[in-house]
Order: structure tokens, then C-alpha cells, then sequence
């Protein structure tokens, strides 16, 4: 006897030795069983056609829905088979690489016959024939056979990427999906056919190696989303749209912050304006530090290939990394701080007294980045990394982390305003230590997390590989969330570096090390705010704070202007004057594209009576004032300098 139970509280009972997932959910939820994509018994995700047998306790069976979490991920994946169909349909003896769903999204890699380069005016005529398959409402069915069979099957169809897939695999068995005459390798589940695919877009196409390796072929990739509502897809499409607006490449480029070249692919060029802001954030973020107890520090950009062997990042991070020699002895270009944060704390004995100590630095690190996974200021092979060691006794752990916490608390959110979710990473495969070692490691954060009263999420196996971590994940004004600050606790180095302080009762013990950083890479940091601002950069991180733009380019107005500029910088604003020979309605134009937040008019009134008209980036003219009145509006303006002076 087969009995379920659903968490509506409804149960039932079936005599037959097996039963599909379709009829027991029409016992315990008839009205949700129709809506359902698939079920959920135990945990498990199967297909509704999928036959459940042998199981002797009570099941716990609940319906998928397409608007849930898991839902939509089902109606991903399944949106793309239908697009590998459809290709398929339209460029017969393509090749298909593997197509999974992504964060809001899908994507399929594909080898096109006849060496075809695949073009984004394409993407409508294979989005047509998806509705056309869509409408046939065919039938997704699964197929289990044993890995040789499955073998066979693909090499009959000469999909070598396939079957290398399944040579890999060391089950005995495998599963297909077919609809119509479609059918690919994969786990599942997905939707019981066609029909339940209908709210589908795709995006975009790019370049992609297959399995992310340089060494293998390009494929095609094609990008798609799909959503369980029309609405749901067009506000999605909406965002998308703000997005390319908001692209910190193109604004990059339009506000003269900073530019990207061949000649150093994955190493931004800044400008001045551009350095502008990153040198008010640093000096926030050094001034801010300093209040909380931090001492800055600086470590080699080289270091000897001994200090990488001894710290594991020789074996667990060397393909990431860049090497050089100096007087003929192998050295790497570091893409951490943290082995020379090891040499510097060892440079003096240290007592319990001394702890915690907090080393904060601002490290520049060097990645090997594949050049397809570079992308602007967001994914590069060179950042600053805003870096603190924070060497402390264990039961001190708790308090550290929650210091930590609190200022990244008061950064996102008081000075920049984001929202922010907190994951707790976990264990990953290529980890050192033991699992002891882990354990004890990650119930020190969680009981950090608990005792600050911080709602967080598991991420299994996504630990560092020395350490369990805590990440940040930013909200923009859009909606997309970036990952910026962490907090890792680390065992394994001190224990490899042979870590000490003396304890009070004049015994050596080991100290244990959080890793922590809060914007992350500056640089990324930066392009985040360019597109969450789209620009418009809050007052006090403006790289133009205050144009100056006199009617007439010579004389008296001219005059007053450059003395105003340096008054204003006086002030410590950052003021420029527009002297140049345009129009001046170009000139306010100009100025309002380049998100400057005020703007200054100076013309024969301004001179005689000593007064600024004053023109703010959103709200317009507001008027003349006199120098007293301007300078207490920006000094109204919010700017979290104000509190160390």
C-alpha cells in the first residue's frame, strides 16, 4: 500500500504496488493538480507522469506550480528543449552542446552545421517555430536506458557532445527526454508537454567554449527567459530594457569615468573623473575603518611560489593565478592579500592582549579570467580589493563577525541605500582541512547570524576553499542582486602559517583568522553604482559636483566664473568651468548629460550683484542665492564624510 500526504494536511491511500505522481496529487489537491508542472515527494522533484512505487512510510507529496521558485526553473529548462527543438526544425545536423536554466533565464550552447554564424535577427524566426511546437502541445516523455544504449543513441544521431557527456558518467543508466521527434540527455523533470510553455523570450546570442574551456570549440550560445505570466515576462522585459540604459560600459564611456581596451583586455583604464569617485570612496572607506578600530596595511604585489605552496593556494587556486620569475626563482603575482597578511603577523610576537587585530588593506590582486567571462568593470583580471584579517581568539569569533555585520549594515544601506540578503556558504569539494574542522567553523558563523537576529540563507558547497563564508548580495533599484562583501573564518591558515599569540596563562595558542571584505573589488563596486545611479551619482561621489557655465566665454563672465571655481574648491567641492565655444543652451544640455548635480548660470546679473542662479540635475532652476545660500545647500546634501570632521 502506497499512502501520501500533503501539507494542505490531506492524505490518501492507493492498494496498487505503484501509482504516477499525476494521481496521487488528484487525491490530495484536485484544483492544484491541474496547475501542477510536476510534483514534489520527499523533496524530490519528478515528472507527473513519473511511477512511484516501494515505499512503505507516508510520502509527502506536494504539487509544482510555474510561479514558484522551483516551478519556474522547470519551465526553464523545459523552454529549453523546446528551443533546441526548434533549432533543430529550422538548422538541420546541429549539434547540441547542454541547455540549462539559469537565474531568471535559459540558455542552450550549439554547434551549427556548415560553420553558420548565428545572428540576434535570427532569434525571431526560431522564437515562431517555439510557439508553433508550443501549440502542438507535444507530449515530453521520459526515457530510462542503460548508459551503453543511451551511448548508441546519440552516436546514430552524431551528437559527439553528447556522447561525450555520457561517457563520463559513471551510472549505469541515464534518462532522455523526447517530444515529437526531439529527444535529449538529461535528469529532468519537466513539464508534461508543450502546451505549458507559452510566456518564452529570447534574448541574446554569444559566443561560448564548450564546458567553459578555452582549449575546446566555440559554440553558440543562445540566451532566453521564460516566466509562468504574461505580466510577469513583460515587467521582466521592462527591466531588461532599464538595464541596457543603465549598461556601466556605455555610461562609462558617455560620463568620461573609464575605458576598456584591446591592448588590455581585462584591465580598465580610469579616467580622472573616474578616479575621482573611486578616491572619495577610498577615503570613506579608510576614514570609517579607522573609526572602527582598523589599522591600514599594505603587502607585495610578488611573492615567492613557496609562500603560495604553503598557503594551498598552489594546489587549489593555481589556474586562477599569473607567475613570473625574479633572479630565476619562480614566483607568483598575488590573487589574494591574505599570504602576505600571514607574513606581516608573524613579523612580532603576539600577545592576548593584542587581539583582535584588525589589518585592513587595500589590496590590488591579479585573476586569470577567461577573456569570454570578462565583462566592463564587472568581471576583470586586475581589481582593489577593500580587504581586511581580523586575528582574533575564538571566543571572540561571535563579536568580530558582528562588528563586521554592523558596517556592512551602515554601507549598503544608511550611506548607499541598498536592500541586501545574507548567504552562508558551506563546505566545498576541493577544501582543505577536516570535517571537524568545517563543522566547528561553520557553527561559529551561524551562531553569529543567530545571536545578531540576521535572516540567512544556506549556499551548500560554496565555501572558500579554506573556510565557511558569509556573502552579501545587493538589491538595486531594478531589481538585479550583486554579490559584494564576505566574511570567511579560517582554520587552515593560521594552522599552515603556525599562527600564535601568547595567552594569559603564557602558553602559545592559535589564533583564528576571519578574511572579510565589504565593497569587494572596487572596481566592481564602482560599476555596480554607475547602473544602480544610471549615472547620476549621489552629491557627495560626484565626480563634477558643481558645473560653471558663463553665458558669455570671455570678460566679466568668464571672470566671476573661474573665481567662483575656486571658491568652490576651497569649499572642497569639485567644480569645473564650461568655457567652451557653444551655445549656451548646449552648454545646460551638456552638463545635464553629464548628471552634474548643480549647475551654475553666470551672466551680467550674477557679476554685478555677486549671486549664483542655481539649476539642480532634477529638479531645474531654483533661483538666485547668494554664496552663503548655496554653500549651506551642499552642505544639506548627505555626505558620510561629514561625521569624521
Amino acid at each position: 500500500m502506497l499512502k501520501f500526504k500533503g501539507s494542505n494536511g490531506k492524505s490518501c491511500e492507493f492498494q496498487e504496488g505503484s501509482v504516477k505522481v499525476a494521481e496521487a496529487l488528484a487525491k490530495l489537491d484536485p484544483a492544484g493538480a491541474k496547475k501542477a508542472l510536476a510534483g514534489k515527494l520527499d523533496g524530490e522533484l519528478l515528472d507527473l507522469d513519473r511511477e512511484i512505487s516501494g515505499r512503505s512510510d507516508t510520502a509527502l507529496l506536494d504539487p509544482v506550480f510555474a510561479d514558484s521558485e522551483e516551478g519556474l526553473g522547470i519551465l526553464r529548462h523545459s523552454c529549453a528543449h523546446l528551443m533546441a527543438q526548434a533549432v533543430e526544425k529550422l538548422y538541420p545536423g546541429t549539434k547540441f552542446g547542454i541547455g540549462p536554466c539559469i537565474k531568471d533565464g535559459f540558455y542552450y550552447d550549439i554547434d551549427l552545421p556548415d560553420g553558420h554564424s548565428l545572428t540576434e535577427q535570427e532569434l525571431p524566426a526560431i522564437e515562431e517555430e517555439m510557439r508553433r511546437l508550443a501549440g502542438m502541445a507535444l507530449k515530453v516523455e521520459r526515457v530510462d536506458m542503460p548508459k551503453d544504449e543511451a551511448l548508441e543513441f546519440f552516436k546514430k544521431r552524431s551528437d559527439p557532445y553528447k556522447v561525450e557527456l555520457i561517457s563520463e558518467l559513471e551510472a549505469e543508466s541515464v534518462s532522455l527526454y523526447k517530444q515529437g521527434d526531439y529527444a535529449d540527455l538529461c535528469r529532468g523533470p519537466h513539464v508534461p508537454d508543450t502546451s505549458r510553455l507559452r510566456n518564452f523570450k529570447l534574448l541574446s546570442v554569444a559566443g561560448a567554449y564548450w564546458r567553459g574551456d578555452e582549449k575546446n570549440i566555440m559554440l553558440t550560445r543562445i540566451y532566453g527567459t521564460a516566466f509562468a505570466t504574461p505580466d510577469a515576462l513583460k515587467e521582466h522585459l521592462q527591466r531588461l530594457e532599464e538595464a541596457k540604459l543603465r549598461d556601466h560600459r556605455k555610461l562609462g564611456r558617455e560620463l568620461d569615468l573609464f575605458s576598456l581596451h584591446d591592448e588590455g583586455q581585462g584591465f580598465p583604464f580610469f579616467h580622472p573623473k573616474g578616479m575621482a569617485v573611486i578616491n572619495t570612496l577610498m577615503e570613506f572607506w579608510l576614514r570609517e575603518h579607522m573609526r572602527r578600530g582598523y589599522d591600514e596595511v599594505r603587502t607585495p604585489l610578488i611573492l615567492d611560489r613557496s609562500l603560495w605552496l604553503q598557503s594551498g593556494h598552489w594546489d587549489h587556486y593555481r589556474e586562477n593565478m599569473y607567475f613570473t620569475e625574479i633572479d630565476e626563482k619562480p614566483c607568483a603575482v598575488k590573487p589574494m592579500n591574505c599570504p602576505g597578511g600571514m607574513l606581516l603577523y608573524k613579523t612580532q610576537i603576539r600577545s592576548y592582549r593584542d587581539l583582535p587585530l584588525r589589518h585592513a588593506e587595500r589590496g590590488i590582486v591579479h585573476r586569470h579570467e577567461r577573456s569570454g567571462a570578462l565583462h566592463g568593470l564587472m568581471r576583470v583580471r586586475c581589481f582593489t580589493q577593500d580587504d581586511a584579517h581580523i586575528y582574533c581568539m575564538p571566543d571572540q569569533v561571535k563579536k568580530e563577525v558582528i562588528g563586521v555585520m554592523d558596517l556592512c549594515r551602515y554601507i549598503y544601506k544608511d550611506v548607499f541605500g541598498f536592500d541586501y540578503h545574507i548567504e552562508l556558504s558551506t563546505r566545498p569539494e576541493n577544501s582543505m582541512g577536516t570535517a571537524e574542522q568545517w563543522a566547528a567553523a561553520e557553527d561559529a558563523l551561524k551562531e553569529a547570524l543567530d545571536a545578531a537576529g540576521t535572516p540567512y540563507r544556506i549556499n551548500e558547497g560554496d565555501g572558500a576553499f579554506y573556510g565557511p563564508k558569509i556573502d552579501f548580495h545587493l538589491e538595486d533599484c531594478i531589481g538585479r542582486t550583486w554579490q559584494c562583501g564576505t566574511i570567511q573564518l579560517d582554520f587552515q591558515m593560521p594552522e599552515r602559517f603556525d599562527l600564535t599569540y601568547i595567552g594569559a596563562d603564557g602558553k602559545e595558542h592559535r589564533p583564528v583568522m576571519l578574511h572579510r571584505t565589504i565593497l569587494g573589488s572596487i572596481e566592481r563596486f564602482l560599476g555596480i553604482l554607475i547602473e544602480n545611479y544610471a549615472g547620476a551619482f549621489p552629491f557627495w561621489i560626484a565626480p563634477v559636483q558643481v558645473k560653471l557655465i558663463p553665458i558669455q566665454n570671455q570678460g566679466a563672465h568668464e571672470e566671476y566664473a573661474r573665481e567662483l571655481a575656486e571658491t568652490f574648491k576651497a569649499w572642497g567641492l569639485r567644480a569645473e568651468t564650461d568655457t567652451r565655444d557653444e551655445k549656451l543652451g548646449k552648454r545646460i544640455r551638456d552638463a545635464q548629460m553629464q548628471k552634474v548635480p548643480y549647475m551654475i548660470v553666470i551672466g551680467d546679473k550674477e557679476v554685478e550683484s555677486r549671486v549664483v542662479a542655481v539649476r539642480e540635475r532634477s529638479k531645474g532652476d531654483l533661483g538666485s542665492m547668494s554664496l552663503d545660500e548655496f554653500k549651506a545647500v551642499c552642505e544639506a546634501e548627505f555626505n558620510p564624510l561629514k561625521r569624521y570632521k
